[in-house]
Protein backbone atom coordinates (compact mmCIF):
# COMPACT_ATOMS: atom_id res chain seq x y z
CA UNK A 1 0.00 0.00 0.00
CA UNK A 2 2.76 2.31 0.85
CA UNK A 3 4.45 1.62 -2.47
CA UNK A 4 1.20 2.13 -4.42
CA UNK A 5 0.47 5.39 -2.61
CA UNK A 6 3.96 6.64 -3.27
CA UNK A 7 3.66 5.80 -6.95
CA UNK A 8 0.30 7.58 -7.13
CA UNK A 9 1.73 10.67 -5.51
CA UNK A 10 4.72 10.51 -7.86
CA UNK A 11 2.37 10.36 -10.87
CA UNK A 12 0.43 13.36 -9.56
CA UNK A 13 3.67 15.25 -8.99
CA UNK A 14 4.87 14.54 -12.54
CA UNK A 15 1.49 15.58 -13.96
CA UNK A 16 1.54 18.80 -11.98
CA UNK A 17 5.07 19.54 -13.15
CA UNK A 18 4.09 18.86 -16.76
CA UNK A 19 1.05 21.17 -16.38
CA UNK A 20 3.16 23.80 -14.70
CA UNK A 21 5.75 23.55 -17.42
CA UNK A 22 3.05 23.95 -20.05
CA UNK A 23 1.60 26.96 -18.21
CA UNK A 24 5.01 28.59 -17.91
CA UNK A 25 5.68 27.99 -21.60
CA UNK A 26 2.33 29.54 -22.49
CA UNK A 27 3.12 32.55 -20.35
CA UNK A 28 6.51 32.93 -22.03
CA UNK A 29 4.92 32.70 -25.47
CA UNK A 30 2.18 35.17 -24.50
CA UNK A 31 4.74 37.63 -23.16
CA UNK A 32 6.81 37.32 -26.32
CA UNK A 33 3.71 37.86 -28.49
CA UNK A 34 2.82 40.96 -26.45
CA UNK A 35 6.34 42.33 -26.95
CA UNK A 36 6.16 41.66 -30.69
CA UNK A 37 2.77 43.39 -30.88
CA UNK A 38 4.09 46.42 -29.01
CA UNK A 39 7.14 46.60 -31.30
CA UNK A 40 4.84 46.41 -34.32
CA UNK A 41 2.66 49.18 -32.97
CA UNK A 42 5.67 51.36 -32.26
CA UNK A 43 7.01 50.65 -35.72
CA UNK A 44 3.71 51.59 -37.31
CA UNK A 45 3.57 54.76 -35.20
CA UNK A 46 7.10 55.72 -36.13
CA UNK A 47 6.39 54.95 -39.76
CA UNK A 48 3.20 57.02 -39.63
CA UNK A 49 5.06 59.96 -38.11
CA UNK A 50 7.76 59.70 -40.75
CA UNK A 51 5.21 59.62 -43.56
CA UNK A 52 3.42 62.59 -42.00
CA UNK A 53 6.69 64.58 -41.86
CA UNK A 54 7.43 63.84 -45.52
CA UNK A 55 3.92 64.89 -46.52
CA UNK A 56 4.25 68.09 -44.49
CA UNK A 57 7.60 68.90 -46.10
CA UNK A 58 6.25 68.30 -49.61
CA UNK A 59 3.17 70.39 -48.90
CA UNK A 60 5.22 73.33 -47.59
CA UNK A 61 7.52 73.22 -50.63
CA UNK A 62 4.59 73.15 -53.03
CA UNK A 63 2.89 76.10 -51.34
CA UNK A 64 6.15 78.08 -51.15
CA UNK A 65 6.90 77.56 -54.84
CA UNK A 66 3.53 78.80 -56.03
CA UNK A 67 3.74 82.23 -54.32
CA UNK A 68 5.46 85.07 -56.17
CA UNK A 69 7.58 87.61 -54.29
CA UNK A 70 5.22 90.36 -55.39
CA UNK A 71 2.32 88.68 -53.57
CA UNK A 72 4.05 89.18 -50.24
CA UNK A 73 5.61 92.57 -50.97
CA UNK A 74 9.14 91.40 -51.85
CA UNK A 75 11.22 92.46 -54.88
CA UNK A 76 11.78 89.75 -57.47
CA UNK A 77 15.39 90.61 -58.30
CA UNK A 78 17.27 89.76 -61.48
CA UNK A 79 19.00 86.55 -60.36
CA UNK A 80 16.06 84.65 -58.87
CA UNK A 81 16.10 81.01 -59.94
CA UNK A 82 13.82 79.49 -57.33
CA UNK A 83 10.18 79.29 -58.41
CA UNK A 84 8.16 81.25 -55.91
CA UNK A 85 9.69 82.20 -52.58
CA UNK A 86 13.05 81.14 -51.19
CA UNK A 87 13.23 79.25 -47.90
CA UNK A 88 14.93 82.16 -46.16
CA UNK A 89 12.15 84.49 -47.32
CA UNK A 90 9.45 82.22 -45.85
CA UNK A 91 11.45 81.98 -42.63
CA UNK A 92 11.87 85.76 -42.44
CA UNK A 93 8.20 86.50 -43.14
CA UNK A 94 7.14 83.88 -40.56
CA UNK A 95 9.65 85.09 -37.93
CA UNK A 96 11.35 81.68 -37.61
CA UNK A 97 14.97 80.62 -38.09
CA UNK A 98 16.15 79.75 -41.59
CA UNK A 99 17.86 76.57 -40.38
CA UNK A 100 14.77 75.49 -38.48
CA UNK A 101 12.50 76.03 -41.51
CA UNK A 102 14.99 74.20 -43.74
CA UNK A 103 14.87 71.22 -41.38
CA UNK A 104 11.08 71.32 -41.59
CA UNK A 105 11.21 71.04 -45.39
CA UNK A 106 13.79 68.26 -45.02
CA UNK A 107 11.38 66.14 -42.98
CA UNK A 108 13.51 66.36 -39.83
CA UNK A 109 11.91 65.10 -36.63
CA UNK A 110 11.37 68.47 -34.92
CA UNK A 111 8.55 69.91 -32.83
CA UNK A 112 6.34 72.53 -34.47
CA UNK A 113 4.26 74.86 -32.29
CA UNK A 114 0.79 76.01 -33.26
CA UNK A 115 2.08 79.61 -33.27
CA UNK A 116 4.65 78.74 -35.94
CA UNK A 117 2.09 76.82 -37.99
CA UNK A 118 -0.22 79.82 -37.80
CA UNK A 119 2.58 82.12 -39.01
CA UNK A 120 3.45 79.76 -41.89
CA UNK A 121 -0.21 79.54 -42.93
CA UNK A 122 -0.39 83.33 -43.14
CA UNK A 123 2.92 83.68 -44.98
CA UNK A 124 2.00 81.02 -47.52
CA UNK A 125 -1.47 82.55 -48.03
CA UNK A 126 -3.26 79.28 -47.30
CA UNK A 127 -7.01 79.12 -47.76
CA UNK A 128 -9.14 77.50 -45.02
CA UNK A 129 -8.89 74.00 -46.53
CA UNK A 130 -5.12 74.25 -46.97
CA UNK A 131 -4.71 75.62 -43.46
CA UNK A 132 -6.70 72.72 -42.01
CA UNK A 133 -4.53 70.30 -44.02
CA UNK A 134 -1.34 71.92 -42.69
CA UNK A 135 -2.41 71.51 -39.06
CA UNK A 136 -3.57 67.95 -39.70
CA UNK A 137 -0.22 66.97 -41.21
CA UNK A 138 1.54 68.50 -38.20
CA UNK A 139 -0.81 66.59 -35.83
CA UNK A 140 -1.75 69.90 -34.21
CA UNK A 141 -4.97 71.67 -33.27
CA UNK A 142 -5.67 74.88 -35.15
CA UNK A 143 -6.03 77.67 -32.56
CA UNK A 144 -7.83 80.01 -34.95
CA UNK A 145 -11.45 79.31 -35.86
CA UNK A 146 -12.11 79.01 -39.56
CA UNK A 147 -14.14 81.80 -41.16
CA UNK A 148 -16.75 79.17 -41.94
CA UNK A 149 -17.61 76.56 -39.34
CA UNK A 150 -18.93 73.07 -39.98
CA UNK A 151 -21.72 73.83 -37.49
CA UNK A 152 -22.81 76.93 -39.43
CA UNK A 153 -24.88 75.35 -42.16
CA UNK A 154 -26.70 77.12 -44.98
CA UNK A 155 -29.91 76.62 -43.00
CA UNK A 156 -28.42 78.39 -39.96
CA UNK A 157 -27.24 81.26 -42.16
CA UNK A 158 -30.76 81.51 -43.58
CA UNK A 159 -32.14 81.75 -40.03
CA UNK A 160 -29.64 84.54 -39.27
CA UNK A 161 -30.78 86.49 -42.32
CA UNK A 162 -34.44 85.98 -41.50
CA UNK A 163 -33.91 87.34 -37.98
CA UNK A 164 -32.98 90.79 -39.33
CA UNK A 165 -33.63 93.45 -38.03
CA UNK A 166 -32.94 91.56 -34.77
CA UNK A 167 -29.16 91.34 -34.29
CA UNK A 168 -28.00 87.72 -34.23
CA UNK A 169 -24.78 85.74 -34.55
CA UNK A 170 -23.37 82.25 -34.04
CA UNK A 171 -20.65 81.92 -31.39
CA UNK A 172 -18.78 78.98 -29.94
CA UNK A 173 -18.00 78.52 -26.26
CA UNK A 174 -14.72 80.42 -26.73
CA UNK A 175 -16.68 83.50 -27.92
CA UNK A 176 -15.43 83.28 -31.51
CA UNK A 177 -18.01 84.89 -33.81
CA UNK A 178 -18.54 82.30 -36.56
CA UNK A 179 -21.38 83.95 -38.50
CA UNK A 180 -23.71 86.95 -38.15
CA UNK A 181 -26.45 88.89 -39.90
CA UNK A 182 -26.40 92.45 -41.24
CA UNK A 183 -27.81 94.14 -38.17
CA UNK A 184 -25.32 92.47 -35.85
CA UNK A 185 -22.51 93.54 -38.20
CA UNK A 186 -23.23 97.16 -37.20
CA UNK A 187 -24.41 96.70 -33.60
CA UNK A 188 -21.11 97.28 -31.79
CA UNK A 189 -18.64 98.13 -34.55
CA UNK A 190 -18.02 97.57 -38.25
CA UNK A 191 -17.57 93.84 -37.80
CA UNK A 192 -16.81 93.18 -41.47
CA UNK A 193 -13.71 95.36 -41.14
CA UNK A 194 -12.36 93.09 -38.39
CA UNK A 195 -10.09 90.21 -39.58
CA UNK A 196 -11.83 86.84 -39.08
CA UNK A 197 -9.18 85.68 -36.61
CA UNK A 198 -9.95 88.70 -34.38
CA UNK A 199 -13.73 88.27 -34.41
CA UNK A 200 -13.91 87.15 -30.82
CA UNK A 201 -16.13 88.89 -28.27
CA UNK A 202 -13.55 88.57 -25.49
CA UNK A 203 -10.82 90.11 -27.65
CA UNK A 204 -13.06 92.88 -28.98
CA UNK A 205 -14.46 94.00 -25.63
CA UNK A 206 -10.96 94.23 -24.17
CA UNK A 207 -9.07 95.73 -27.12
CA UNK A 208 -11.34 97.33 -29.73
CA UNK A 209 -12.12 101.03 -28.99
CA UNK A 210 -15.45 101.25 -30.81
CA UNK A 211 -16.72 97.93 -29.40
CA UNK A 212 -15.81 99.09 -25.90
CA UNK A 213 -17.48 102.46 -26.46
CA UNK A 214 -20.68 100.72 -27.56
CA UNK A 215 -21.07 98.73 -24.32
CA UNK A 216 -22.83 100.94 -21.76
CA UNK A 217 -21.83 99.01 -18.63
CA UNK A 218 -18.32 98.14 -19.75
CA UNK A 219 -16.64 97.26 -16.44
CA UNK A 220 -19.49 95.05 -15.28
CA UNK A 221 -19.66 93.32 -18.65
CA UNK A 222 -15.91 92.61 -18.78
CA UNK A 223 -15.99 91.08 -15.31
CA UNK A 224 -19.01 88.95 -16.19
CA UNK A 225 -17.46 87.74 -19.46
CA UNK A 226 -14.19 86.79 -17.75
CA UNK A 227 -16.21 84.72 -15.27
CA UNK A 228 -18.12 83.04 -18.12
CA UNK A 229 -14.89 82.27 -19.96
CA UNK A 230 -13.35 80.69 -16.87
CA UNK A 231 -16.44 78.53 -16.37
CA UNK A 232 -16.37 77.41 -20.01
CA UNK A 233 -12.63 76.76 -19.99
CA UNK A 234 -12.91 74.04 -17.33
CA UNK A 235 -13.58 71.52 -20.10
CA UNK A 236 -10.83 72.82 -22.40
CA UNK A 237 -7.84 73.37 -20.11
CA UNK A 238 -5.33 71.57 -22.34
CA UNK A 239 -6.53 72.89 -25.72
CA UNK A 240 -4.04 75.24 -27.45
CA UNK A 241 -6.69 77.60 -28.82
CA UNK A 242 -8.08 78.30 -25.36
CA UNK A 243 -4.65 78.77 -23.79
CA UNK A 244 -3.61 81.12 -26.59
CA UNK A 245 -6.77 83.20 -26.15
CA UNK A 246 -6.19 83.63 -22.41
CA UNK A 247 -2.50 84.41 -22.96
CA UNK A 248 -3.38 87.06 -25.54
CA UNK A 249 -5.97 88.69 -23.30
CA UNK A 250 -3.59 88.71 -20.34
CA UNK A 251 -0.89 90.41 -22.40
CA UNK A 252 -3.16 93.00 -24.02
CA UNK A 253 -5.67 93.90 -21.31
CA UNK A 254 -4.97 94.88 -17.67
CA UNK A 255 -8.74 94.70 -17.01
CA UNK A 256 -8.81 91.09 -18.10
CA UNK A 257 -5.78 90.21 -15.98
CA UNK A 258 -7.46 91.68 -12.92
CA UNK A 259 -10.80 89.96 -13.54
CA UNK A 260 -9.17 86.65 -14.45
CA UNK A 261 -7.31 86.53 -11.15
CA UNK A 262 -10.62 86.79 -9.27
CA UNK A 263 -11.35 83.16 -10.23
CA UNK A 264 -15.04 83.95 -10.52
CA UNK A 265 -17.33 81.65 -12.51
CA UNK A 266 -20.86 82.23 -13.73
CA UNK A 267 -23.21 80.27 -15.96
CA UNK A 268 -24.63 81.62 -19.20
CA UNK A 269 -27.95 83.33 -18.72
CA UNK A 270 -30.28 85.69 -20.54
CA UNK A 271 -30.32 89.32 -19.51
CA UNK A 272 -31.11 92.80 -20.83
CA UNK A 273 -28.10 94.69 -22.16
CA UNK A 274 -27.59 98.30 -23.17
CA UNK A 275 -25.62 99.31 -26.25
CA UNK A 276 -24.69 102.80 -27.43
CA UNK A 277 -24.88 102.55 -31.21
CA UNK A 278 -23.29 105.39 -33.22
CA UNK A 279 -25.94 105.17 -35.95
CA UNK A 280 -29.22 104.97 -34.04
CA UNK A 281 -28.45 105.74 -30.39
CA UNK A 282 -29.19 103.82 -27.19
CA UNK A 283 -30.54 100.25 -27.48
CA UNK A 284 -32.06 98.11 -24.71
CA UNK A 285 -31.86 94.50 -25.91
CA UNK A 286 -32.63 91.14 -24.32
CA UNK A 287 -29.83 88.66 -24.94
CA UNK A 288 -30.74 84.99 -25.45
CA UNK A 289 -28.59 81.93 -26.27
CA UNK A 290 -30.09 79.14 -28.39
CA UNK A 291 -27.85 76.04 -28.45
CA UNK A 292 -27.38 74.45 -31.87
CA UNK A 293 -26.27 71.03 -30.59
CA UNK A 294 -26.89 68.85 -27.51
CA UNK A 295 -23.48 69.64 -26.04
CA UNK A 296 -22.60 73.22 -25.10
CA UNK A 297 -20.81 74.07 -28.33
CA UNK A 298 -21.97 76.53 -30.97
CA UNK A 299 -24.93 78.69 -30.05
CA UNK A 300 -27.20 81.18 -31.78
CA UNK A 301 -26.99 84.51 -29.91
CA UNK A 302 -29.99 86.79 -30.41
CA UNK A 303 -30.89 90.28 -29.21
CA UNK A 304 -34.58 91.15 -28.99
CA UNK A 305 -35.75 94.72 -28.32
CA UNK A 306 -36.78 95.32 -24.72
CA UNK A 307 -39.06 98.23 -25.64
CA UNK A 308 -40.69 99.89 -28.66
CA UNK A 309 -38.03 102.60 -28.91
CA UNK A 310 -35.32 99.95 -29.24
CA UNK A 311 -37.45 98.07 -31.78
CA UNK A 312 -37.76 101.15 -33.99
CA UNK A 313 -34.06 101.87 -33.69
CA UNK A 314 -33.18 98.29 -34.66
CA UNK A 315 -35.25 98.69 -37.79
CA UNK A 316 -33.33 101.88 -38.60
CA UNK A 317 -30.06 100.12 -37.94
CA UNK A 318 -31.06 97.34 -40.33
CA UNK A 319 -31.97 99.92 -42.95
CA UNK A 320 -28.54 101.47 -42.47
CA UNK A 321 -26.93 98.05 -42.90
CA UNK A 322 -28.86 97.44 -46.12
CA UNK A 323 -27.76 100.78 -47.57
CA UNK A 324 -24.16 100.12 -46.59
CA UNK A 325 -24.29 96.66 -48.14
CA UNK A 326 -25.73 97.96 -51.40
CA UNK A 327 -23.12 100.71 -51.69
CA UNK A 328 -20.08 98.59 -50.84
CA UNK A 329 -21.03 95.25 -52.30
CA UNK A 330 -20.86 93.59 -48.87
CA UNK A 331 -22.00 94.22 -45.31
CA UNK A 332 -19.91 96.46 -43.15
CA UNK A 333 -18.92 99.47 -45.25
CA UNK A 334 -20.13 102.88 -44.19
CA UNK A 335 -22.54 104.88 -46.32
CA UNK A 336 -25.54 106.66 -44.85
CA UNK A 337 -28.42 108.08 -46.83
CA UNK A 338 -29.77 111.44 -45.72
CA UNK A 339 -32.76 109.66 -44.21
CA UNK A 340 -30.66 107.29 -42.11
CA UNK A 341 -28.30 110.06 -41.05
CA UNK A 342 -31.25 112.19 -39.97
CA UNK A 343 -32.77 109.27 -38.04
CA UNK A 344 -29.45 108.61 -36.31
CA UNK A 345 -29.08 112.28 -35.37
CA UNK A 346 -32.61 112.35 -33.99
CA UNK A 347 -31.98 109.20 -31.99
CA UNK A 348 -28.75 110.64 -30.61
CA UNK A 349 -30.55 113.82 -29.56
CA UNK A 350 -33.08 111.62 -27.75
CA UNK A 351 -30.27 109.87 -25.90
CA UNK A 352 -28.73 113.16 -24.81
CA UNK A 353 -32.07 114.32 -23.44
Amino acid sequence: MTTMAQEARARETRAMRRAQGTSEAQEVRAAEEARELQRARESRGAGGSEIRRHELAAFLRSRRERITPEQVGLPRGARRRTPGLRREEVAHLSAVGVTWYTWLEQSRDIQVSVQVLDALARTLLLDPSERAHLFQLAAATDPTPASSCAGVTDAVREVLDQLDPLPACVQNSRYDILAYNRTYAHLLCDLDAIPPEDRNCMVLIHTHPQWRESVVHLDETMRLMAAKLRASMAGHLTEPAWKMLVKRLQSESPEFRENWERYEVVATRSKTKQFRNPHVGLLDLTHTDLWLSPELGARLVTYAPADEVSRERLEKLYAFAQVSSAESGKSGKSGETAEIAEAAAAAERGVRR
